[in-house]
């Protein structure tokens, strides 16, 4: 008899007896498939966030189970969120609040979900992007590719050449912000095709032990490279923009709010007339991500495995596509911090006897933040002492009990944060300033109340459950930033620098046995002198993309120059021999 459908998951008081008997073991150490999707905001059938959105099996995996409707991210940037997630520590605990970190850097002992459960008798294996460009190796038993590598992500169709829809504005500009329909299909597309296929492989063999499996789907996150097919779902023409975009919506901000909205990128899209055709990629993007997520759900639904396996769907963080004149993430408006977030339980396991009652919605403020204590209860583990989280096992019995925690996103530095409550946000830059929203009028949080006095108790309440300590920032090792081209001088001068976009730290390196000069090469190609580097030494220096900086001895012949990119790098000056 083929297996029952997930839209027709049956009523607990019908689960047959004998399979719950003939399986007893299994469910009272159920497995666990722990999925995410990268960079997808609310633009789910289930949640609304488009009305154009197409993910049909996002949404019968909700009927399922339960929906989050009112879930956030600890951080509104892949690491910190992803290390959150997987250490269950707040970055304003951790001190891991940006992309640049390094989480073993900053968090050298602590253990993931995996390891955890490795060491309580499971077997731990993934796939695809689960961390922040690497796997930790030392966290799981299996993964594909080989964990070795360190490199989470499976061959994928060439590229060719590049960019291929939007031109790139300048070294700001993050290189893999591009969108193509490629003629092809999905298996010979690749990359998170290539994941699917190996989680579903490891889901129909017989387990020895009870499973942690991870499946990390990359899609919707930048490029927006998926196969035509899913681009034609979504004709140009009919493509609507982003319900939540407001045109004078930075009006009612403090200036941080303001400097944090508007960036290069919307702009530079817009310049190209390509919101709308980046809209229909993210669209695409989107029901690719979904079209894999149900080649995995199916395999679960045909496997011996579909009646004692804990499912749980995420996202890391949300996506701006022009509201707030904001495209990317990194902000901690609701576009940012709100991510889709269902958990699917089934009868008889220890920690959640009934399991989830399916078509279940819960509007509690949630964080992702939970995920790990959630999964030790339920699992009958132990709980492991320094998860910040509430479990949310409560929640998953009765949606609606009683909650008395709020969910707060913390952003790329100390003590800027947002705080989520059922119908209000909360948001405090570090640099002074603050905004109060509605969201139960205001979902797209258009309207700051903060100056309201009609508000003045709401927001004193909200105050007073922010945190009021913060770890600091913990700052990459310098070994650890990406390395700068180091460009030899020849017969031609430097060019001149462009500088254009927000500043940041580069680390010049002399590894010269003499000291070096090092200037500033100004946008009319003249150098102006920042100071000397002594042999062996280093200099941290304050700069922007697109700068260029001159290297040369002390009777001022160039040995070189640098251009900076878009991010933190070290560069390193070479000794003669090089």
């Amino acid at each position: 008899m083929s297996p029952t459908p997930l839209s027709r998951w049956p009523p607990l008081l019908t689960i047959v007896v004998t399979t719950l008997f003939s399986s007893t073991t299994a469910l009272a150490q159920p497995n666990v498939l722990f999925i995410s999707l990268d960079d997808l905001n609310d633009w789910v059938g289930c949640l609304g966030g488009h009305p154009q959105a197409k993910t049909p099996n996002l949404d019968r995996l909700a009927a399922s189970g339960v929906l989050f409707d009112n879930a956030h991210c600890a951080a509104p940037a892949c690491n910190p969120s992803r290390t959150a997630i997987m250490t269950g520590l707040s970055p304003h605990r951790s001190g891991l609040y940006q992309n640049g970190q390094k989480m073993r850097e900053v968090l050298p002992e602590a253990e993931l979900i995996p390891a955890y459960f490795s060491r309580h008798g499971y077997w731990s294996g993934g796939s695809g992007k689960i961390l922040h460009y690497f796997i930790d190796a030392r966290s799981w038993d299996q993964y594909y590719p080989a964990k070795a590598t360190e490199n989470p992500f499976p061959p994928h169709l060439p590229w060719g050449k590049r960019p291929k829809s939007l031109p790139r504005g300048g070294p700001w500009q993050y290189s893999e912000t591009d969108w193509h329909a490629f003629d092809v299909g999905d298996d010979e597309f690749g990359g998170d095709a290539k994941v699917a296929a190996w989680v579903s492989g490891k889901l129909t063999e017989k387990q020895e032990k009870p499973f942690f499996l991870a499946c990390g789907i990359y899609r919707p996150h930048e490029p927006w490279f998926v196969p035509k097919k899913y681009f034609d779902l979504f004709p140009l023409e009919d493509v609507a923009l982003p319900p939540g975009y407001k045109e004078d919506d930075l009006d009612d901000l403090p200036p941080a709010g303001k400097r944090r909205g508007p960036n290069r990128y919307f702009a530079h899209i817009r310049r190209h007339g390509q919101w709308k055709r980046a809209v229909q990629a993210y669209l695409a993007s989107i029901a690719y991500a979904d079209a894999m997520l149900g080649r995995v759900i199916d395999t679960l639904e045909k496997s011996p495995h579909r009646d004692n396996t804990i499912v749980i769907m995420w996202s890391d963080h949300g996506w701006h596509l022009g509201e707030k004149q904001h495209w990317q993430k990194y902000t901690a408006w609701r576009a940012a911090t709100r991510v889709p977030l269902i958990i699917r339980v089934p009868p008889g396991v220890v920690g959640l006897p009934k399991g989830t009652r399916p078509g279940g919605t819960c509007s509690r403020p949630v964080n992702l933040l939970s995920l790990f204590p959630t999964l030790t209860e339920l699992c009958g583990l132990p709980a492991k002492a320094d998860n910040d989280g509430p479990s949310l096992v409560r929640l998953l019995e009765n949606p609606k009990a009683d909650w008395a925690h709020v969910s707060l996103t913390h952003v790329n530095q100390a003590g800027t944060f947002s705080l989520s409550t059922e119908g209000w946000r909360y948001i405090r830059y570090a640099e002074g300033g603050e905004e109060l929203y509605d969201t139960t009028a205001d979902p797209y949080e258009w309207t700051n109340l903060a100056e309201n006095r009609e508000h003045s108790k709401t927001l004193a309440g909200l105050r007073a459950l922010a945190p009021t300590t913060f770890a600091p920032l913990v700052r990459p090792r310098v070994g650890s930033l990406p390395r700068l081209s180091w460009r030899r001088a020849d017969k031609t001068p430097p060019p001149a620098s462009r500088p254009d976009g927000p500043s940041f730290d580069v680390v010049f390196i002399n590894e010269r046995k003499t000291p070096v000069k090092l200037s500033w090469v100004n946008r009319e190609g003249e150098s102006k002198l920042y100071g000397t580097i002594a042999a062996g030494k280093r200099r941290r220096q304050r700069t922007r993309p697109g700068a260029v900086w001159q290297i040369t001895d002390q009777t001022d012949q160039p040995l070189g120059h640098f251009i900076v990119g878009d991010r933190s790098a070290r560069a390193v000056v070479p000794g003669k021999k090089r």
